[in-house]
């Protein structure tokens, strides 16, 4: 009879860690900055643990802006992305960034090669969305590009502060914009099977060749 007792409670233990990680602690709030258990990858003070080139320049107010070159202009994907330093399975990514009108930019995940991050990762869409009603696609703001639109048109007026929050855990994704719950699914499950989805890789903020503005970058591991 103990020994079925054991049985039990050992297979109840089990089923409820397996529901635990099928249902993923949804996020509701995004966190403080800086936050307990992250690691700050940027707080206005240097670019010790950011790879780019000279165009993200340190501004006031703990502000890392990008200025385009001349001859540069947005809708054209440039090379000098914002790369955080390392490779990463799972994570919870974390920042704020803002923008002009008619404003675009992204968060990538995933990268496997650096050589050309849309190929090569996942991008979730910063775009200026602001009044944009009815229906979105993946390419609207909070989107997954090519995968998943976001549920809820989360944009604020240009030139106001967006906070995301991004969170990867094996291959359940959830992204908090502005507070709004906009991504919250298996992408492994909904991705286009012709695109690899890698157990690790690269995080970037993309250069779009527009003025874009981010800060408080931190990123927290397992």
């Amino acid at each position: 009879m103990k020994s079925i007792h054991i049985f039990a409670s050992l297979s109840l233990a089990l089923a409820t860690t397996a529901l635990a990680d099928h249902h993923e602690e949804k996020l509701t709030d995004h966190p403080e900055f800086p936050a307990k258990d992250f690691t700050t990858i940027f707080d206005g003070s240097n670019l010790d643990k950011i790879k780019t080139e000279g165009n993200w320049k340190i501004q006031d107010d703990n502000i890392l802006g990008l200025e385009p070159r001349k001859g540069e202009s947005g809708w054209t994907r440039y090379g000098s992305y914002l790369w955080l330093p390392d490779e990463y399975a799972d994570f919870t990514v974390d920042f704020d960034f803002k923008y002009e009108k008619g404003g675009n930019s992204g968060l990538y995940f995933r990268i496997s090669d650096e050589s050309d991050a849309t190929a090569n990762g996942w991008e979730v869409q910063i775009l200026d969305n602001f009044g944009k009603e009815g229906k979105l696609i993946h390419h609207d703001m909070g989107g997954v590009i090519k995968t998943s639109p976001a549920s809820e048109n989360a944009s604020i007026a240009p030139g106001e502060w967006n906070q995301m929050t991004v969170k990867l855990k094996g291959t359940h994704l959830q992204v908090l914009m502005n507070g709004k719950l906009v991504q919250d699914f298996d992408l492994a499950e909904k991705k286009a099977k012709d695109k690899e989805l890698a157990a690790k890789g690269k995080i970037a903020i993309q250069d779009h060749g527009q003025p874009f503005w981010v800060r408080n970058i931190q990123i927290k591991t397992p």
